[in-house]
């Protein structure tokens, strides 16, 4: 069997140290910096991840008012940083303000073996002839996600950062093949034994629903303990999503951060997946 290989260290990051405990839960609780890997993985290992501005999360706030579209929230953030309750981590250069960290409280996560199957999904996977792979087309599961039209915050240069943690052995996808054809997938990032997932798509009907429940297998086979979906839609309540406090996320991805998870690449079955009753 083929596993993902141990990440590679990144060294020292503008996270370090930085406790979200007491940062503000429906906002950003930072701005700046960059998305190279050390900061992309350190803000990861600290319970943040970016999201930059043009498709906020719904109901995100700067200092608890409404939002007002990207160039609202960026005075927003401006005010906030000047008044010291957003951390710019990048002070010395102007600007900044495209690119926040948000960490949710509440935060929505998936007990790894939780996500649920409905009937319908298990004939889907029963009969659909589907197989998965991980890490083998990483790049064009981002981009499927990024045409998907729900994730504008998929930029080009988010595009790029997600690669070179892909490289270094941090990100990974879960890809969804009919045939040869790319049908669905689920890219994010592997933070030992929490897997902070950050987009799906789906070019068939219920694509994006096998990825998820196919990597959720994987994940718990490797000794996983906690898929990280960072905030609720119906979508993913559906599917096994509940939230917790940001305290509890934060203390169990400190637990388990470290640990050495290896998932399995080779192309399996999804048929696997939904066994015959009896």
């Amino acid at each position: 069997m083929a596993v993902t290989a141990a990440p590679r260290a990144v060294g020292p990051t503008v996270w370090d140290g930085f406790s979200l405990l007491r940062s503000p839960g429906r906002a950003p609780v930072a701005v700046g910096g960059t998305l190279d890997p050390a900061t992309l993985v350190g803000a990861y290992r600290a319970g943040a991840f970016p999201w930059p501005t043009g498709d906020e999360p719904e109901g995100a706030e700067a200092d608890e008012p409404a939002p007002a579209g990207a160039g609202g929230l960026r005075d927003l953030l401006r005010a906030a940083v000047a008044a010291r309750r957003v951390r710019h981590l990048s002070p010395d250069r102007p600007g900044g303000y495209d690119l926040p960290w948000w960490s949710p409280d509440p935060r929505a996560v998936i007990p790894t073996g939780g996500v649920r199957v409905n009937r319908s999904l298990r004939k889907r996977l029963r009969n659909c002839g589907w197989t998965t792979t991980v890490d083998e087309a990483f790049v064009e599961v981002v981009r499927g996600c990024q045409r998907d039209g729900t994730s504008g915050w998929i930029t080009d240069e988010l595009i790029d950062g997600y690669a070179r943690l892909h490289a270094l052995g941090w990100a990974h996808s879960l890809e969804v093949w009919d045939g040869d054809d790319l049908v669905g997938g689920v890219y994010g990032v592997g933070i030992g034994g929490v897997f902070a997932g950050e987009s799906m798509f789906h070019a068939r009907t219920d694509a994006s629903k096998v990825a998820l429940a196919d990597f959720d297998a994987r994940f718990a086979a490797a000794g996983g303990v906690l898929m990280d979906v960072q905030m609720t839609t119906d979508h993913l309540v559906d599917l096994g999503a509940l939230e917790i406090p940001r305290a509890d996320y934060l203390a169990v991805l400190a637990r388990v951060r470290d640990a050495d998870i290896r998932l399995d690449r080779d192309r399996r079955p999804v048929a696997r997946l939904a066994p015959p009753a009896g």
